[in-house]
């Protein structure tokens, strides 16, 4: 499955140079993630590479998965492109049960645009059918771009309407 995360959050088309495509590969321990995205220069959080907290402040692209259920779980993945993840299990929406999980994955950045790949556990993938929304989230104050897959349209980018996100079989 190519994911093309090409529009504003809600919906406005960007410039092919901004556009990031993520991959998903479901295989038999889990769902393989990889992103190619432009790199927009925006400075790595001050910790080390690996889990990290408040991730979507920083350069990020960010995969929401969500299931069937109620409350409504949902895992949310979010990758950087210097080597920080973010994975977040809800139960709900914005009710975190479980928050910076482990989760294999490196980026590296080469020139212009970093690629990242990482493996998300079995066990972490809300139960199908499923709904799917990308989102990336570059630069800062008035700079500060919110692009998605699926436009979730509003006032301001609120990336947790669930409702709104495309039907994906990941069978």
């Amino acid at each position: 499955h190519h994911l093309r995360i090409a529009a504003t959050w809600d919906g406005r088309p960007v410039a092919a140079s901004e556009v990031v495509t993520l991959t998903l590969k479901p295989l038999r321990r889990g769902l393989r993630l990889r992103v190619e995205a432009p790199f927009h220069g925006d400075p790595p959080p001050a910790g080390p590479p690996g889990a990290t907290d408040r991730l979507w402040e920083r350069e990020v692209v960010e995969l929401f998965l969500v299931g069937a259920g109620e409350p409504v779980p949902y895992t949310e993945v979010e990758l950087g492109p210097h080597g920080h993840h973010l994975v977040l299990r809800l139960a709900g929406v914005r009710q975190v049960v479980a928050s910076r999980l482990p989760l294999r994955y490196r980026a590296a950045i080469a020139g212009g645009r970093w690629a990242g790949e990482a493996l998300l556990p079995r066990d972490l993938l809300p139960p199908p059918p499923h709904r799917v929304n990308a989102f990336a989230i570059h630069g800062s104050g008035e700079a500060r771009r919110f692009l998605a897959m699926a436009p979730v349209p509003g006032p301001r980018p609120d990336f947790h309407q669930l409702a709104r996100f495309p039907v994906l079989d990941l069978s």
